[in-house]
């Protein structure tokens, strides 16, 4: 007599179509989840993330990707979202930095949740990581503990006794032990653009301070960066 198979669970992965992001959704299709990948186009600069997003979500195996459109740009207030602030190009300095997108996270959580009521999804699952990072507020542990926290008060699904979760697998790894869970698990990161101002095809300027994480994690790895750069990068 054949074993059941078992019903496939849904969940809502946010695909940036960086490195971090890359990985979880490998994580949460290794873990048996049916994946629906979410990105959001919020008026970037960096928009061949978006791109980038696509095919991995292809590649990796995700049920189905969408793209929803916000425009952060409307607000300025961000060097990702302002033509007139200049992207820090000089090294990793103290404090939240210019690149920081005001409740960035939160949208873009909000945004899965009222998807994830939609497909029955009970586990959202995010890539923010509070090790090698820029120091964002939304990239934190306590951010991800007190969103799960509201989506369980302010959902139908909750209310009626489907307990929400919101995942974030990687946000106690460094970008060494991101990029070696992820290579193990055969995530391509040439598909992947981190660059805050990666050009239209996706070459990185190798000195803001995502191609600096990005770069030191994978020298911290010991294998091969395969970051398409423009120039040479920072040191």
């Amino acid at each position: 007599m054949s074993a059941p198979v078992l019903p496939v669970r849904p969940a809502v992965v946010l695909l940036s179509g960086g490195l971090d992001s890359a990985t979880v959704l490998a994580i949460v299709k290794a873990g048996g989840f049916a994946p629906h990948a979410l990105s959001v186009d919020y008026g970037q600069r960096h928009r061949a993330e978006l791109a980038a997003a696509a095919r991995l979500a292809g590649v990796l195996g995700a049920v189905e990707h969408r793209v929803v459109t916000v425009d952060f740009g409307q607000f300025g207030g961000s060097a990702l979202t302002d033509a007139s602030i200049a992207v820090p190009a000089d090294g990793i300095a103290p404090g939240i930095p210019v690149t920081y997108v005001p409740a960035r996270n939160t949208l873009m959580l909000a945004l899965a949740l009222g998807w994830a009521e939609i497909l029955g999804a009970d586990d959202i699952f995010i890539g923010v990581n509070a090790v090698d990072y820029s120091g964002y507020p939304d990239c934190r542990p306590q951010f991800v503990q007190a969103f799960e926290a509201m989506a369980n008060l302010a959902t139908k699904a909750a209310v009626e006794g489907r307990r929400l979760r919101v995942h974030a697998p990687i946000v106690n790894l460094d970008k060494a032990q991101i990029i070696a869970l992820g290579l193990s698990l055969g995530v391509d990161y040439a598909q992947t653009v981190s660059c805050y101002q990666a050009d239209a095809d996706g070459s990185a300027c190798g000195r803001c301070d995502a191609c600096r994480l990005r770069r030191d994690g994978f020298v911290r790895a010991g294998v091969a960066d395969p970051t398409r750069y423009r120039e040479t990068p920072a040191g």
